[in-house]
């Protein structure tokens, strides 16, 4: 069911950008999917530019003939887009905008509930996002953004796009949601976010976490150090974190991993093979000004499944995580 957009008023919904490539229709129709399972509308959005050459041109007849070609063209891409998910039942509200991509698609993000891209796409849109401009609307972006690679095309069909050889399948993909976390803010309150994901799936949560390898650029780390007895200190916290996690969705079912290995591989081999993958913009790992740190700028570039992204917000359940103890220090 197609209706006009005049704006997000319609909203609270989710946003999905399109270009017509084969990454955005992968993220196209797993938004479709996510809007019919939450009973959300869902805004369909290309964007397009007037090339400078045409823009600055004295000719202005030539200037606005140019925009009505580059805008017919954008529309043949929205109305593609639109015949892709026609079989679903959910509210869709098509837009064309004029604008740089990634500033249409973060103002559209203090209003949604959630956005998906496709992890590259096309130079003029969603090539903007994860391309030159790297994880520029996760990183930015005042909502939960769900990244979603070429390699999901092989767990949606209905995109009919052809997956990259390797990629999982709809048989090969457990049913469960993992979060990373490593003891920072940012990880509790995408653990939050996770659970309510798992719920509104019926699916169990794993809470993972990954213990770098110690090495040289660790050179200021005690010696001898006592990884088991680090091991167990972590086991302890994420123990406790599940605790207080559990507090809040006591009908979750939820269990606890910690791995050693560099965070980023084990998350990014992890995405192979889950529906969903939640981490927040930065953890421990990045300084505290960075809005994107390396593990998830790594893990969005290299994802093999969905990837949802949870920007840094105010959770008044974060409050009472000190209540369940071993929290490691800030």
């Amino acid at each position: 069911m197609w209706s006009e957009d005049s704006g997000l008023e319609a909203s609270t919904g989710i946003v999905v950008g399109v270009d017509g490539s084969d990454q955005s229709l992968c993220a196209l129709v797993w938004a479709a999917k996510e809007a019919q399972r939450r009973r959300s509308p869902l805004h369909v959005v290309t964007a397009y530019t007037v090339p400078i050459f045409a823009a600055s041109s004295m000719d202005a007849s030539y200037s606005t003939m140019d925009d009505a070609i580059i805008r017919e063209g954008a529309q043949s891409v929205l109305d593609k887009a639109l015949e892709r998910i026609s079989r679903y039942n959910i509210e869709v509200f098509p837009r064309v905008e004029t604008g740089d991509a990634s500033a249409v698609l973060l103002e559209l993000s203090e209003e949604a509930e959630l956005m998906v891209v496709g992890s590259r796409g096309r130079g003029g849109f969603v090539g903007r996002l994860l391309g030159s401009v790297s994880s520029a609307l996760p990183a930015h972006a005042k909502c939960p953004t769900v990244v979603v690679p070429l390699r999901t095309a092989g767990r949606l069909p209905e995109a009919g796009v052809r997956p990259p050889s390797g990629s999982p399948t709809t048989q090969t993909v457990e049913d469960v949601v993992v979060v990373g976390v490593d003891g920072s803010e940012q990880g509790r309150a995408a653990s939050l976010v996770a659970a309510e994901q798992a719920m509104s799936r019926g699916l169990p949560l794993q809470i993972l976490c990954a213990l770098p390898p110690f090495s040289g650029s660790l050179a200021w780390v005690p010696a001898p150090l006592d990884l088991e007895a680090l091991h167990e200190e972590i086991s302890e916290q994420l123990r406790a974190g599940q605790a207080w996690l559990q507090s809040h969705f006591p009908d979750l079912p939820m269990s606890v991993q910690l791995l050693d290995g560099p965070p980023a591989e084990i998350m990014i081999d992890r995405t192979a093979d889950v529906e969903l993958l939640v981490m927040g913009t930065r953890g421990r790992g990045g300084f505290a000004g960075m809005l994107m740190g390396s593990t998830s700028q790594s893990v969005l570039h290299h994802a093999k499944g969905p990837v949802m992204v949870v920007p840094d917000h105010e959770d008044p359940r974060l409050a009472d995580r000190a209540n369940f103890g071993s929290l490691p220090e800030e």
